[in-house]
Parts: structure tokens; C-alpha cells; sequence
């Protein structure tokens, strides 16, 4: 028996224009990872001059990490333990935050609420980099510019984690439950810790996904606010290895970095989001799909 009426994914495949596309889209995503990955594993005159899809060698690539770790003694890897401890702390205090937030403009009634959601909103749509110069002069007013604060704080400040938070309350969770919960004598707050926050996991993996992904790879805001080159996350400091490449900076002198140490850096910059989805992805269609469907 035929099965292609029940197997859309089939029957799409049969439409060569689909395939065409996934095909396009597939090659656009990933040669330039592959490029990326295989760049790390070959001499600077082999990333010239070789295919660029071939694979250099392992001694390349030893070579490479010896070099990379060798640079400024560990600076790169402090460069990526401040991208941790700034991305970790804000992300905690985002979700303490958010969460409660997006349950408050919700389910909750008190004065404001319509004025503050539309505050929310349009922060969320505001470009980021539009924010850093008055953050930078918050920060200086309150004597925070150069500590790890000024980078963390406005790390924290994440409406669109609000805005997820609202519509997985406002769509996803049965008010019923909570009326339940208020009349058996449970406040507010108890009522949101027992009751909605358990049922909440999803969107509590979303937002934390998305804050951590923005935060890692923010470069603009700790670049103008934090003066010292060992107080850089990661972000900013592959900018820094970019400007010691002699072939994009003739004027760098013994500290030259080589295009592929550059290479296995950004790939060592990425790798934590790489992680972190592949562990959180189930929780992560979870919350994308909460409130699709309504029984």
C-alpha cells in the first residue's frame, strides 16, 4: 500500500522546486561551517593555497590550538571565562526576573499593566545597538563604567523574554487551574510558584536559550563599556585577534595571529551555543509550540 498520501515530508520531497531550495538553503548554512571547521586544521599557506574544503592535518591543527593558547599567556581562555561568568550571572537574573513579569502582565489585573506591555513591546523591537550610548551613560552616572556590572546589568534588561513569557501565560496555561489554586487559599505568588512556574518549563527554556544566545555574542555594548583587555568576553576578544592578523593589520608585530589560530577561535567562541541547544532543543520546540493548539 501507498503511504505518500500520509508522509508530507515525502510529498514534498517529490516537488523538485522544494528540494531545489532545501538544497540551496543546506549549501548556504553549511560550506562556510565546514570551510570554518576545516580552515583550523591547516597552515596559513595551505588555507591560501589548498581546496578550500580539504583537510590540512592534525599536526595543523595541535599546531594551531598551541599557538592560540599561547597568546597573551591565557588570554583567550579568560576571554571566554568572562563571556561565562557575565552570560551565567545575567541570564540568571533575567529569568528571576522575566518569568514573573510575563506572568504579572498575563494573568494579573493592577493599574498600568496595558501601558507597561506596551512599553515592553516597543523596547523589544528597539535595535540593541540604539540603547548603548544612554546604558553607557546610565553606567557612568552611577560610577559603573569598567566593572563587570555595567555589562551584566544591561545584560539582564531582556523584554523579549518578557513578551514570551507573556504569551505562553496568556495562551498555554488553563485559568481554571489557577482559579483553583486561588480559592483552596493560595496567594499570588503561590499560585504562580505552585502552580504556573511548574507547568512553565518550556518557555523557561526559551527565554533562557535566547537570553544566553544574545548575551554570548554580544560585542558592541562590553566593547564600549569595558576598557581592559582582560575584562573582554570573548566576543570582543576575537576582535582583538582580528586586528593581529598582519593580512588585515600590516602594522602588528610579534603578537600576529594567523588566519587559521582565527579560525579555531571563532570555533571555540561558538561552541557553548552549539552545546547549549543541542541539550535544551527538545524543551526548545516545546516552548515554540505552546499555545499552538487549544484542547
Amino acid at each position: 500500500m501507498r503511504t505518500d498520501f500520509h508522509n508530507p515530508a515525502r510529498r514534498a520531497l517529490k516537488n523538485p522546486l522544494t528540494t531545489l531550495v532545501l538544497l540551496l538553503f543546506a549549501v548556504f548554512f553549511v560550506l562556510p561551517v565546514l570551510w570554518l571547521v576545516l580552515a583550523a586544521t591547516k597552515t596559513d599557506e595551505q588555507l591560501v593555497h589548498s581546496n578550500p574544503l580539504s583537510f590540512g592535518s592534525f599536526h595543523a591543527l595541535r599546531a594551531n590550538w598551541n599557538a592560540l593558547t599561547g597568546y597573551q599567556g591565557d588570554t583567550f581562555f579568560l576571554w571566554l571565562r568572562n563571556s561565562a561568568l557575565y552570560t551565567f550571572l545575567a541570564l540568571a537574573i533575567t529569568l528571576v526576573v522575566a518569568i514573573p513579569a510575563g506572568y504579572a502582565l498575563a494573568l494579573t489585573e493592577f493599574r498600568g499593566r496595558h501601558t507597561l506591555l506596551v512599553a515592553t513591546l516597543v523596547v523589544m523591537l528597539m535595535p540593541s545597538a540604539t540603547l548603548v550610548v544612554p546604558l553607557f551613560l546610565e553606567m557612568n552616572a552611577v560610577h559603573l563604567i569598567g566593572s563587570m556590572w555595567s555589562v551584566i546589568l544591561p545584560y539582564s534588561f531582556y523584554p523579549f523574554g518578557v513578551y514570551l513569557a507573556y504569551v505562553y501565560f496568556s495562551t498555554a496555561i488553563p485559568r481554571s487551574l489557577l482559579e483553583a489554586a486561588r480559592l483552596d487559599g493560595c496567594s499570588e505568588f503561590g499560585t504562580f510558584r505552585r502552580v504556573a512556574l511548574p507547568l512553565a518549563t518550556p518557555v523557561v527554556a526559551l527565554v533562557g536559550f535566547f537570553s544566553f544566545v544574545a548575551n554570548w555574542t554580544n560585542y558592541f555594548l562590553p566593547y564600549v563599556l569595558l576598557p581592559q583587555s582582560d575584562q573582554f568576553p570573548v566576543q570582543v576578544g576575537l576582535g582583538t585577534l582580528l586586528n593581529d592578523v598582519p593580512q588585515f593589520n600590516p602594522t602588528v608585530g610579534s603578537l600576529a595571529v594567523q588566519r587559521p589560530e582565527l579560525a579555531l577561535a571563532t570555533l571555540l567562541a561558538i561552541t557553548p551555543v552549539l552545546v547549549v541547544f543541542l541539550f535544551s532543543q527538545r524543551f526548545l520546540v516545546a516552548g515554540m509550540l505552546a499555545g499552538a493548539t487549544k484542547d
